[in-house]
């Protein structure tokens, strides 16, 4: 088994859902009492959050870099960056370690091209919708058309997540304020499904709760890891 690195605490509450379904998963493949081996870096997410905002994206790609670094020196044999935002960044980390990053993007895509996804929606922090990096990766690599909520849905997406998914709370007013996004994206833009771009949202969203398929990022990227994690 390959030993997995993980680049955390962007919020600690989804890596703590990585750190679950990581081992679960492991444990429902291989049996008995195996577990994932994982080596975690968690940062603090105030000090990440106040330059996102800043838009020192620099400054993040430093921290982020470093950290790698070290997860790299503690022998992981790959990376996983434990959050969807923070990809903007993943070429820079990339530059600065020579474990390879499984990229949260190419494991969604690859699900969608699996299911005959030609059109879909993302949902995520305004950096993932309003920027290229997610979106033209998808697009580019997996010739998928990617739609993204109006200004006003953005706004609210993004407040829900950083004021209330990345300190825990579930409100169901705000699920309800997703699903109609959801409902609006399937019956005026016609996609044919959701990207829960960021990994906080399934702790609002999950499959039961709409009519088309939604793509949760958190675990596909957990899927492909341990699908690399026990390559021979």
């Amino acid at each position: 088994m390959k030993k997995i690195g993980m680049l955390g605490g962007m919020s600690w509450e989804s890596t703590s859902t990585y750190y679950k379904l990581l081992n679960e998963e492991i444990k429902n493949r291989l049996g008995g009492l195996h577990s994932a081996k994982i080596i975690l870096s968690s940062v603090d997410f105030e000090e990440i959050e106040k330059l996102q905002h800043l838009g020192l994206w620099d400054e993040t790609a430093k921290i982020l870099s470093n950290e790698a670094k070290a997860v790299e020196n503690a022998n992981a044999d790959f990376l996983i960056i434990c959050t969807n935002t923070m990809h903007k960044v993943a070429s820079n980390i990339e530059q600065n370690i020579s474990i390879p990053i499984l990229h949260i993007a190419d494991t969604t895509g690859n699900e969608l091209v699996k299911d005959g996804i030609k059109k879909v929606a993302l949902l995520g922090t305004k950096f993932t919708m309003l920027e290229d990096f997610y979106k033209n990766r998808i697009e580019d690599n997996f010739d998928i058309e990617v739609v993204v909520p109006n200004e006003k849905e953005q706004d609210i997406i993004h407040e829900v997540i950083y004021k209330e998914l990345c300190l825990g709370k579930v409100n169901k007013q705000s699920k309800n304020e997703y699903l109609k996004i959801i409902e609006r994206l399937e019956k005026e833009d016609e996609v044919q499904g959701v990207i829960l771009g960021c990994t906080e949202i399934d702790m609002l969203v999950q499959q039961d709760s709409v009519s088309i398929p939604i793509y949760d990022t958190t675990n596909l990227h957990v899927l492909s890891a341990v699908d690399f994690a026990l390559i021979n």
